[in-house]
């Protein structure tokens, strides 16, 4: 694996143990939604899960298709940043993309079973980031929802702010399914 690319794999991996990490450390609270509407902790695990498994997907069928992918320009970097940016600020909330609502099951696995699925396309990734052709690497390989082509490290930038932004929702849901252990008027469960 190119040493780039092996950086931002092991930040990928502490930032999915961290999370990992304080969803469990919720415990039976973990289930549960802070408000009507709101994901629980183990939504949110699902939604990466489900995000990450279509990223590893995308990019597989794209390197198929190797010699017609273009190189990223400059707009592409201008967006991935920007996108970097907005998924690190605190108050910044994004609606789920609809494809991939559409294939997020509406059952709720236990977190053991999303936390094995993670592992399984974790290392599809590291095994496909192991074997990318270094002629592809200013290539734009991932199309972003908002931001559009991305490049194999701006993907994985993404990833990384992804779970990073998603961390920052666990230590709100943290934060609420405490409030409401403590108040049991406000109680959702």
């Amino acid at each position: 694996m190119n040493h780039r690319l092996h950086l931002r794999f092991e930040q990928l991996e502490r930032a999915t143990t961290q999370l990992f990490h304080s969803v469990e450390a919720l415990g039976d609270k973990a289930r549960q939604a802070p408000g009507p509407g709101q994901w629980s902790a183990v939504q949110v695990v699902q939604h990466l899960v489900v995000a990450e498994t279509g990223i590893g997907q995308y990019m597989e069928k794209k390197l198929l298709q190797a010699e017609g992918l273009h190189k990223a320009g400059f707009a592409s970097f201008l967006k991935s940043r920007l996108l970097r940016v907005l998924l690190r600020l605190p108050f910044t909330r994004f609606k789920a993309p609809a494809a991939l609502a559409k294939l997020t099951p509406a059952e709720i696995p236990p977190l053991s079973e999303l936390q094995a699925e993670w592992e399984a396309v974790r290392r599809r990734l590291e095994r496909l980031l192991n074997e990318y052709p270094s002629n592809l690497l200013d290539r734009a390989i991932f199309k972003h929802p908002r931001s559009g082509m991305l490049t194999i490290y701006q993907t994985l930038d993404f990833m990384l702010d992804h779970v990073l932004h998603h961390q920052k929702q666990v230590e709100r849901i943290t934060k609420a399914v405490a409030l409401n252990k403590t108040n049991p008027a406000l109680s959702t469960t």
